[in-house]
């Protein structure tokens, strides 16, 4: 059965619908009009979404539930700018809580981000409990100790942190955020972290249109994924799921004042590409 459904008297037979395809699932028939090539179908909505007539409908994208746009949003190339290298880590929170509506805000971003062939597939886990905040924190902290006890070679990077973490015992690890948010996907689901980074940077790049700030919990996911039980346990994370990241959530305390500076810009251009010809 095709997922397409085509409205013949809007249809101006233009295929642009067939060439945005990125499976080559549409194709054009004798009379013009797009049809189902045979082929699979990652059900991105790229054909309803870019009909210039709204003369498609596709079974699992349906034009009903997507948003009209006058033109693409685009920023002018200052504001883009801007607005990108604005983005920092917050690491320090005021001790207001994030109610849940603006997590779902955040998250229902998230989950609007590109992932490879439409596979989407992250769930998340939201932490809003000091306590369980604070013992996660304590459990990620034993991990790194049993780590530097054993003289592992990836140790090296958790001493400092331990060390101050034993003689202040500032949270290091969550920094006293009010919410802390766990990605996790299907064991067996290849794409699971990939498809994680591009939701969390969605939901980071968000977050300060909602007031926020967030920061990302690597050290968290790595303990998440080395298999250690207190931490599994914690959280009671289900057997056929695996963490793929984190991030903490919260109203930063303080602003920051200007845009750094990263590492210069490093490009190789093919031996064999003219660079001029673009």
């Amino acid at each position: 059965m095709s997922l397409l459904n085509v409205n013949k008297e809007k249809c101006i037979h233009c295929g642009i619908c067939a060439q945005v395809c990125p499976k080559n699932y549409i194709e054009m028939n004798k009379e013009k009009f797009p049809v189902d090539a045979g082929l699979t179908c990652i059900s991105c909505g790229h054909c309803v979404a870019i009909c210039p007539q709204a003369a498609l409908n596709h079974v699992q994208a349906p034009l009903s539930e997507q948003v009209l746009l006058d033109a693409t949003p685009v920023f002018d190339t200052e504001t883009a700018e801007r607005f990108l290298r604005s983005r920092r880590s917050v690491r320090v929170y005021k001790e207001n809580k994030v109610t849940k509506d603006q997590i779902l805000k955040l998250l229902n971003i998230a989950r609007l981000a590109p992932s490879g062939n439409n596979s989407q597939g992250v769930q998340y886990m939201v932490v809003n409990n000091k306590k369980t905040l604070r013992a996660i924190t304590k459990a990620t902290i034993a991990w790194m100790d049993e780590a530097i006890a054993a003289k592992e070679v990836s140790a090296v990077n958790y001493i400092e942190m331990s060390e101050h973490y034993h003689k202040t015992g500032e949270d290091v690890i969550l920094r006293n955020a009010p919410s802390f948010i766990l990605a996790l996907s299907d064991k067996n689901f290849t794409r699971g972290r990939d498809n994680t980074h591009f939701a969390l940077a969605y939901a980071e790049l968000f977050a300060p249109s909602l007031g926020l700030g967030t920061c990302w919990t690597g050290i968290v996911e790595t303990c998440a994924r080395s298999g250690y039980q207190p931490l599994i346990q914690l959280l009671d994370i289900p057997e056929n799921l695996t963490v793929t990241g984190g991030i903490i959530v919260g109203y930063p305390k303080y602003s920051f004042r200007r845009l750094v500076k990263r590492s210069p810009l490093i490009v190789t251009w093919h031996q064999l590409c003219d660079s001029n010809e673009f």
